[in-house]
């Protein structure tokens, strides 16, 4: 499949797919006349990949775990203990927010002619 197919097939443009493909997250073997030929197999591979981003995996989280997402109906456990970071980490992000948000509330709350950048004494 050429690369105009393949970006029809899952969404993505080309200028993507050249990207992943230069991130090492996309094969694709060369014609003779330098066309690159996606395996039918990549249509799936992409939208594995989209749905991870989508969960909040960043490309380098991706990378790390290519070996688990090749097979993902054989990774399960492995897929559900790497949701299960995610979630703590979102969780983790979540409360540094609401501890932020707690502090600038608190310096919003200071008098009118004192500097809310200065620390409070």
């Amino acid at each position: 499949m050429r690369i105009g197919e393949l970006a029809a097939a899952t969404g993505l443009s080309r200028d993507a797919l050249r990207f992943y493909e230069t991130r090492g997250l996309l094969n694709a073997r060369r014609l003779d006349n330098g066309y690159r030929d996606y395996p039918p197999e990549a249509v799936e591979w992409l939208c594995y990949l989209r749905a991870a981003q989508s969960l909040g995996f960043t490309l380098a989280e991706i990378e790390a775990g290519m070996p688990l997402l090749l097979e993902p109906a054989n990774a399960g456990e492995a897929l559900q203990a790497a949701l299960r970071r995610k979630l703590d980490d979102i969780d983790a992000r979540i409360a540094g927010l609401a501890k932020l948000r707690a502090t600038l509330a608190r310096r919003l709350q200071d008098p009118l002619d004192a500097c809310p950048l200065t620390s409070p004494s």
